[in-house]
């Protein structure tokens, strides 16, 4: 697909219900290319997304970052989707929709047969994919027992709580610490991801930003600033630059 299958008549959606837009999608998608405008579009309609290239990507992501919904390519470099989709359905409830070719039946009916919940052809329209999108996020939010919770609740870490239902910092005091938006959704990506290295294009991945471009500086502006309120602004805090590589946050963090 090309930029040209997003038209601004489109990207210009109306907003999801208040309910669901701040879902997570993960986009498991071998075409860059498309992986990147789907998850530009999406973001633009307040959901947070995270796009990797294969199954071991999607492993890898699956043990740090819990998902309201996946979004999986038939077509992948090693295990396909489909085989992904039935390794998934072994342990996981979480909504699968499944990108297929135009007119490939067969893929249709057998990912439908191993848990998909849904599938869409190639090449397909944005508001297709999001009235999709949408309508599995509904069903999802009125049948919990179903799937897993669409929020966290809160993560704690050396006595801090990044509540997710008010999207409010506090501090060991208890005290509520002021952030941005872009903030907020910076340390939220460090917290899903917890003692690991994270890039800066997979920075702006995960906390909802927009794609990145090679001399995109965004990310360092937010961490200082992130850096400040949480700490003093030097290199042995919460987070530590790991040179040449990216950001890692240092403390251990669980779910409450």
């Amino acid at each position: 697909m090309s930029p040209s299958d997003f038209p601004a008549s489109e990207r210009d959606a109306s907003a999801p219900p208040a309910s669901i837009t701040d879902a997570h999608v993960l986009i498991v998608d071998d075409d860059g290319q498309l992986r990147q405008l789907v998850a530009k579009f999406l973001r633009g309609q307040g959901y947070r997304v995270t796009g990797v290239r294969d199954g071991r990507e999607m492993n890898d992501t699956l043990k740090l970052v819990l998902f309201d919904l996946i979004i999986l390519d038939v077509m992948l470099p090693g295990p396909s989707g489909l085989d992904l989709c039935r390794e998934l359905r072994k342990t996981s409830s979480t909504p699968i929709m499944m990108l297929t070719a135009k007119g490939d039946e067969t893929d249709r009916i057998v990912g439908l047969e191993l848990g998909a919940d849904d599938y869409l052809a190639k090449p397909f329209s944005t508001r297709e994919l999001l009235a999709r999108v949408r309508a599995l996020l509904r069903r999802a939010s009125v049948s919990p027992h179903l799937v897993q919770p669409l929020s966290a609740g809160a993560y704690a870490f050396e006595g801090w709580v990044l509540d997710t239902r008010k999207r409010q910092l506090l501090n060991p005091e208890g005290v509520v610490i002021d952030l941005s938006t872009g903030e907020y959704d910076m340390l939220l990506a460090f917290v899903e991801s917890p003692q690991r290295v994270l890039t800066r294009e997979q920075l702006l991945d995960l906390s909802r930003n927009r794609i990145a471009t090679g001399f995109d500086r965004s990310i360092d502006v937010q961490i200082s600033r992130l850096r400040r309120k949480l700490e003093s602004a030097d290199e042995g805090g919460m987070i530590k630059t790991v040179r040449g590589a990216g950001y890692m946050f240092v403390p251990s963090v669980k779910r409450v």
